[in-house]
């Protein structure tokens, strides 16, 4: 399939975001003449994250727009020229040069999906020294890519459906490049949208914000407003909404039972002044002063101004304190000015919470039974405080040479998890009777794939007593073939789509695999021949040790 050159959303991400020693081997195959040689890696990982036992899979796209994009510039080789040893044979240079992608292959399961520990992400085959010089740019687009959308999509399964959530956290996020991509992938996550603009503006994300304290610190009285006035919607006269909003927040002192007295004038006029400029979109943050005694009460004043003139107000956010009491009272209070005012709309006002929010946070919030309809999250979900890496790895698993014939390759370990399982492979998801999925099964390459009604036998990859037969009702290959011939063959989804995949594909696993606290392990096993093929190679690598 013809496709046009694609550009990377991150122009940082060149062939030199690697590491030296990509490059080093690249030369050793060089010199030994194994430029030939055809490679094939698996990149995944060996634990889920958070805890947790599932992950979501994110990051392909950057990683096929690098592969596409991967070329050496004059620049670059000049560079290498300078800080290789001058022992490198200057055809060495000429030879990266015209170094491309173009006889690589990559088959990937699609971005979105819910993956397991051991499952290759990615299986890159090709020339040995070219599919080596990917791997850390591959790695670095995979990892964190897919660590943020997994802590996102926690945080949603948590939070439920219904709740707003939104990510704050670029003021907190480790640097630009990480403020970007956090913001594009814990809204594949299942975040709703992002107060990063330039986010926004790059990927097509709904941008949402409302205005800090120091917006409210600003105005001392009411003396401090320079513009009073607001159109009325409904007749075109221009009314003050100053006089409206004082006359409420009288009115409001004597049915909340609060001192008029307490409510700071500064935080009213700033809220008449944000109102002003933004009468569809008036959500306020109450808490700068005492979020009970003077924000709540200079809110409904100037909302019910709002109302007065014909808009309809947002909300409130509440960024400290006792979030759970809060939203209680914040909730309370616009029950009661529905009523007093038959106002049924008034009960609608959005909730927001914004305060150092993680994952506990949110449990416990519900247990206390919160009334709050937003979170607004920073901090720990983009920085994944939790846990700050996922671990993928690149493995070699095959490879092919003009004097070697396929050799199946395995990385041996005292750490059993560390044992890579060998060989170019399949991987199939199977599905029970009741849709959701049971396991997924690494094949050799070369197997057929399971059948539907036909009992499978499926082992453990480690563990000989471990094994079951289970009877298929759905199988999908996980794998797609995603680059070839120096382009991406594949319709790259939009980030919506993307995040859709995420939802439809949490959908199929049982809830005990997706609870937060002690969730069930979802199962990867392998197939009979697949088990027997890799502890036969196991057995034949592995030295014999004398006891002495």
């Amino acid at each position: 399939m013809e496709k046009r050159n694609l550009p990377l959303l991150n122009g940082v991400v060149q062939p030199l975001l690697t590491d030296l020693y990509q490059i080093t081997m690249a030369y050793a195959y060089w010199k030994s003449n194994k430029r030939s040689d055809h490679a094939v890696f698996d990149l995944f990982f060996r634990r889920n994250p958070f805890q947790g036992e599932f992950t979501v899979f994110a990051g392909l796209e950057e990683a096929l727009k690098f592969m596409e994009n991967f070329r050496y510039s004059e620049g670059d080789i000049d560079y290498l020229k300078r800080i290789l040893p001058t022992t490198v044979e200057p055809e060495f240079f000429d030879f990266l040069s015209e170094l491309t992608p173009k006889d690589v292959k990559v088959y990937a399961i699609p971005e979105g999906t819910i993956v397991f520990p051991r499952v290759p992400l990615l299986r890159i085959e090709g020339p040995l020294p070219v599919v080596q010089l990917l791997e850390t740019s591959l790695l670095t687009l995979v990892n964190y890519a897919s660590l943020v959308a997994t802590n996102a999509a926690r945080y949603r399964i948590v939070a439920g459906p219904e709740i707003e959530l939104l990510e704050y956290g670029l003021r907190r996020a480790q640097g630009p490049d990480g403020g970007l991509s956090a913001s594009r992938y814990v809204y594949i996550g299942g975040f709703d949208g992002t107060s990063n603009v330039l986010a926004g503006k790059m990927y097509d994300i709904p941008v949402k914000g409302t205005h800090a304290h120091a917006f409210v610190m600003s105005y001392s009285s009411l003396n401090d407003l320079q513009v009073r006035h607001l159109v009325n919607r409904n007749t075109g006269i221009p009314e003050d909404l100053v006089d409206i909003s004082v006359n409420y927040r009288s009115d409001l002192s004597t049915l909340l039972k609060l001192l008029k007295e307490e409510a700071s004038d500064g935080e009213l006029a700033a809220f008449v002044a944000y109102a002003i400029a933004f009468p569809e979109r008036f959500l306020a943050l109450i808490d700068t002063y005492d979020a009970k005694k003077s924000g709540l009460i200079n809110f409904c004043a100037v909302a019910l101004g709002l109302i007065h003139l014909g808009y309809k107000p947002g909300g409130v956010r509440i960024d400290s304190g006792d979030l759970a009491y809060l939203s209680n009272v914040a909730f309370q209070t616009f029950c009661s000015v529905a009523d007093h005012y038959n106002i049924p709309s008034f009960r609608d006002l959005l909730i927001v919470a914004s305060n150092d929010i993680n994952e506990e946070t949110i449990i416990s919030l519900n247990e206390q039974g919160h009334k709050i309809g937003c979170f607004g999250i920073g901090t720990h979900l983009v920085t994944c405080q939790k846990q700050p890496a996922l671990g993928c790895v690149y493995k070699l698993v095959e490879v092919c040479g003009l004097k070697v014939n396929k050799r199946p390759c395995i990385k041996l370990s005292p750490d059993v998890e560390k044992v890579t399982i060998p060989g170019r492979k399949n991987v199939y998801r199977i599905f029970g009777q009741d849709g959701h999925a049971l396991i997924d099964l690494l094949q050799m390459h070369d197997e057929p794939p399971p059948e539907l009604g036909q009992k499978v036998l499926v082992r453990h990859p480690f563990q000989e007593s471990k094994r079951a037969y289970v009877q298929p009702v759905q199988v999908m290959d996980l794998h797609v073939l995603c680059f070839e011939n120096g382009k991406i063959c594949i319709d790259l989804p939009v980030l919506s789509e993307i995040r859709q995949r995420v939802k439809d594909s949490l959908a199929t696993l049982r809830s005990d695999i997706k609870r937060n606290l002690n969730p069930t392990p979802f199962k990867v096993s392998v197939s009979g021949q697949l088990y027997q093929f890799m502890h036969n190679l196991w057995s034949e690598n592995a030295p014999i040790k004398e006891l002495c």
